[in-house]
């Protein structure tokens, strides 16, 4: 039996990991103020930082490699033409280039699918002849967490994207998502419900 809690990474913090948090956060105010003053350095380090993230959230969510492509490519244009508006007392710069790359994700979305993609029949379609009582081992279970996101409803989605495998903490995500908190924590408790069962369906005891 599946136990998705156990499947990402871990959400605490020791010392030393807060220590590193700290000093990525004075880094980061070094390069967003050179970025402000025209370093081409600065917007290429910041994209070393984050566009991995940018990039996974926006392929999660579309299943397009290539319009992942383009959103990160965008979501760093809006940065670079837009830095002012990112405001480093309400967060992290990831989390505020997550926000962006949200929002020109679900127009990207509308545009190409004509509505949300994926949706729960598409991936059962996907799933057909898989041996579901074969033993999963490691990276088997992997794909299929990640195929069993996939086909979570778009609001669902994200919500795991952000605080489980970006882990951002829920008013992190709740600022992305311009949303109550206690909408994402439900949003996240539903999500995991319908993963396990998911999974489970896959991959009886």
């Amino acid at each position: 039996m599946f136990q998705v809690c156990g499947t990402f990474p871990p959400g605490s913090r020791n010392s030393k990991q807060i220590r590193m948090t700290r000093e990525g956060d004075r880094e980061e105010q070094r390069l967003i103020s050179r970025l402000r003053a025209g370093s081409e350095e600065a917007i290429t380090a910041i994209y070393r930082r984050c566009s991995g993230p940018v990039y996974r959230f926006a392929l999660h969510m579309t299943g397009k490699a290539s319009l992942a492509e383009d959103i990160t490519h965008e979501t760093f244009l809006e940065l670079l033409s837009n830095n002012r508006s990112f405001d480093p007392g309400k967060g992290a710069l990831l989390g505020w280039l997550l926000g962006v790359a949200r929002n020109k994700t679900r127009r990207a979305m509308r545009e190409v699918f004509g509505s949300e993609p994926m949706d729960e029949s598409e991936a059962q379609e996907l799933a057909v002849g898989e041996d579901t009582l074969s033993e999963f081992t490691r990276q088997e279970r992997i794909a299929a967490l990640r195929q069993a996101i996939a086909t979570l409803p778009p609001h669902l989605r994200e919500v795991v994207l952000l605080c489980e495998m970006q882990e951002l903490g829920y008013s992190e995500a709740a600022e992305i998502i311009k949303c109550p908190v206690g909408t994402v924590r439900s949003r996240l408790h539903r999500a995991k419900s319908m993963l396990v069962s998911k999974l489970n369906a896959r991959c009886p005891a």
